[in-house]
């Protein structure tokens, strides 16, 4: 149970392995996940340790499991099985590397022939298109007008023949080419042969695929005539600077026919193969699909325990793996179960050797958590990682931070609502954690689910405090204030309703207040109080304040602990009585004041009450003579008398402490300073951490504000129709409403709150006892790995 205060013992061991059990003792260790190995080759260069090529092979095998996975994202779905598989032996390694080799070169060689085949194809497509298109280019000038070739065209033909005739005479080009790039085509063309050509093109009905990126190509076919070599040569050149594909055209329409007749074949033939190819293919993926999850979690294994051994020794005899490792003393027979099992695994005869160590290196600290409090512990971790063996902050977090987000986030309506929430998450936590979402914002928010959970009960508990709902209070046990007492005692009438606006219940009169407080949370009569703000505004400063000091309070109290626990007595006497001396003559006896002014002074005689904040600013100033503010209680100017010297002597004290640390030069100059400073910084920090506090009251305020401005702006404004239009109107009024209170009040003033609570434990709470200069236990974990938290 110690643990759950506290971070596990440790203990540093060393460990000798033999080399051919070494391999197969760090894989169990592995999937045990309770051990940190130290790097004993920390000054030798990645390359050049005993197993950098095991390692290389391993990165050419994910290198290959990366190709096949993305070959078969389209199309095949991997098979996931519901467990790890086990660990492979060195052995098996080859036999992987053989199968994925071989697998590789055959998917490869398939990819190869197929974009071949897909690039034959989509040029005989393209040939095939353009014969079609080059003909009825041909039929269409058979039919032009007799005025069609004016002195625009002249330069190009200077005979009016057919065009037939005209062709026969005439060179000219086909081919293809992308749409987008056919504008800057044409105008290149026309400038470059001074308009001495005669281009034509059309479209294709249909996209091509590229065979290479296998995205849809829209492209153009077009024909140039021309006359004369030179214009072949300007024409050729600006084809292959635009990339655009020329085919032989044959010039005679029974040849064209021909042609097309023949790649009409040819394209059903090649039709054929492709689809065999991608028959073959998608077998070879489907094969390597049943196995590819498995390969790659045994890949991730082998190449892991590889960087595990190369962290090691190997003795001048190369039979011995020498390892220095980390571990939780309560988890000592566990891992050396796991180490007998390695041995019976690998063959081995000699059983490993564990051997104590003793350094004066400062053990990683492990907080041992579950699913509950694994959230708890992150916040305390996130500040800083606890030193070894000191009180762990998160137990008490587990109740004090939802508490202190409640107190600023206060509302049983928004309560309820973050409750569901999170119990959605809590309830259907395995199938959500079966999708393994990679957004990183649900992930925080899941991680966090009951850290969520908490916050919505604490948050309905302090709405039902301040007898708060969405802005509104509940009447349940019926308000201990009444107003018919006013009116049968005559002091209300008729007139003095019409003539006032605002009215004031008298505690004087009998029967207004019944003498009993409403027994749970605030009275509903002050939510139509106007001066309900003046009310709460005292009451949530103030029972902020003593939350406040008593939260630090306990803080200096679990220093106790850690003083015991490491046995600095002197630091009892001179550092934590003084502490508890400074803080509790001062602002404890302010909670005393305020508590006591709570309880003596009620309805009738609270007019007469004093100021506690006059009180507390004479004690500071020596002025005990103020008549102006009468006195608390009997003898409070005797008390006053006493605690600031108190105050003083726990100062005093605090500042004279003994530094002195066994095995280190005592200086008392130094060491003087030191505590000086720090006992300086301690009674600083407690004035501003008082005043810190104070964010609980001044969020608590706002989020109540808030509440009330959406409720009278938005849904108060639904209540003022009637008939079938009003509930329409209150229909879409309330989901507006909806909107906004989760948007503002819970996502953004949650969000506000949270950090605010956050800050109040880091810094308020935390500094009072918890160093956290450590550093984390990072065992070495296949689960961790491949789940991809591993933090080595």
């Amino acid at each position: 149970m110690a643990s759950v205060f506290r971070s596990e013992e440790m203990s540093l061991m060393q460990l000798f392995l033999q080399v051919e059990a070494a391999y197969c003792c760090v894989a169990e260790l592995g999937e045990l996940g309770l051990v940190q190995f130290r790097d004993l080759n920390v000054n030798v260069n990645s390359f050049q340790r005993k197993f950098v090529n095991e390692v290389r092979r391993c990165e050419s095998l994910e290198r290959i499991l990366r190709f096949l996975e993305k070959e078969m994202e389209d199309n095949v779905e991997i098979v996931k099985l519901e467990k790890y598989p086990e660990t492979p032996l060195p052995r098996e390694m080859i036999d992987m590397e053989t199968v994925l080799e071989k697998l590789e070169a055959e998917l490869l060689e398939a990819n190869q022939n197929q974009q071949t085949l897909k690039q034959n194809f989509l040029e005989l497509t393209e040939l095939k298109h353009l014969l079609k298109k080059t003909q009825d280019f041909f039929e269409a000038e058979t039919n032009l007008p007799d005025d069609f070739f004016s002195e625009d065209t002249s330069g190009l033909l200077e005979l009016r023949s057919t065009p037939a005739a005209a062709a026969a005479k005439l060179g000219f080009t086909a081919g293809v080419i992308k749409r987008e790039r056919m504008i800057p085509f044409e105008r290149l063309l026309w400038r470059a042969c001074r308009g001495n050509i005669y281009l034509r093109y059309t479209e294709m009905d249909t996209p091509l695929e590229d065979p290479v990126t296998r995205e849809e190509v829209k492209k153009n076919v077009f024909i140039i005539f021309y006359q004369g070599e030179q214009l072949k040569q300007k024409i050729k050149k600006i084809c292959d600077g635009f990339r655009a594909t020329v085919y032989p055209c044959p010039e005679s329409a029974t040849e064209r026919r021909e042609m097309l007749d023949g790649v009409n074949t040819r394209i059903e033939d090649l039709n054929t193969v492709i689809t065999q190819t991608e028959s073959h293919r998608q077998r070879l993926l489907r094969e390597a699909a049943a196995n590819l999850w498995s390969w790659g979690i045994k890949v991730k294994k082998i190449k892991a325990i590889y960087h595990i051994l190369n962290c090691c020794n190997i003795d001048v005899t190369q039979q011995c793996v020498i390892a220095e490792i980390w571990f939780p003393v309560a988890d000592a027979g566990r891992i050396k179960k796991a180490l007998h099992q390695g041995m019976e695994r690998s063959g081995s005869t000699i059983a490993p050797i564990l051997t104590a160590i003793h350094t004066r290196m400062a053990p990683p600290t492990f907080n041992r958590t579950n699913k509950f409090t694994a959230g708890f512990q992150n916040i305390v971790d996130a500040y800083g990682v606890g030193n070894y063996r000191e009180m762990n902050p998160a137990p008490y977090t587990i109740i004090t931070f939802p508490f202190l987000f409640a107190v600023m986030f206060g509302d049983c309506g928004h309560g309820a609502v973050m409750l569901g929430f999170a119990l959605w998450m809590v309830i259907n936590e395995k199938s959500l954690l079966a999708q393994k979402s990679t957004n990183e914002i649900w992930n925080t928010f899941f991680s966090g689910r009951y850290l969520i959970l908490l916050m919505g009960i604490f948050s309905m508990y302090t709405g039902f405090i301040y007898n708060d709902c969405f802005s509104k209070s509940f009447n349940i046990f019926g308000s201990s204030w009444h107003i018919i007492p006013m009116f049968k005692n005559s002091t209300w009438n008729k007139d003095v309703l019409l003539d006032n606006t605002v009215l004031q219940l008298d505690p004087a009169v009998p029967g207004v207040y019944s003498g009993n407080p409403y027994p749970f949370g605030i009275d509903p009569i002050w939510n139509v109080a106007s001066n309900k703000l003046t009310f709460l505004n005292s009451y949530k400063m103030k029972m902020s304040v003593v939350i406040g000091i008593v939260h630090m309070i306990f803080g200096v109290i679990l220093s106790l602990f850690n003083h015991i626990y490491f046995k600095k007595y002197i630091n009892i006497i001179l550092q934590f009585i003084p502490e508890m001396i400074f803080i509790i003559s001062l602002f404890g006896y302010l909670v005393f004041m305020i508590i006591f002014k709570w309880c003596h002074f009620d309805v009738h005689s609270s007019q007469s009450a004093p100021s506690i904040l006059i009180h507390f600013i004479n004690m500071f100033l020596f002025n005990y003579s103020d008549t102006s503010n009468a006195p608390l209680y009997l003898h409070q100017v005797w008390i006053k008398h006493l605690e600031s010297p108190v105050a003083g002597f726990g100062f005093t004290v605090g500042v004279v402490e003994s530094g002195h640390k066994g095995g280190k030069q005592f200086n008392f100059g130094d060491t003087f300073v030191h505590q000086a400073i720090h006992t300086i910084e301690y009674c600083l920090g407690c004035i501003s951490n008082t005043a810190s506090y104070l964010r609980l009251w001044a969020l608590s305020l706002a989020h109540a504000q808030l509440s009330e401005v959406l409720w009278t702006m938005v849904m108060h404004n639904g209540f003022n129709s009637s008939g079938w239009a009003g509930l329409i109107i209150i229909f879409i009024i309330f989901a507006a409403f909806a909107v906004l209170t989760v948007a503002i009040l819970l996502v953004m003033e949650g969000l506000s709150a949270f950090l605010h609570a956050l800050r109040l434990h880091w810094v308020e709470f935390q500094n009072k006892f918890y160093v956290g200069a450590g550093y984390k236990f990072s065992p070495f974990s296949f689960k961790h790995i491949i789940d991809g938290t591993s933090e080595e």
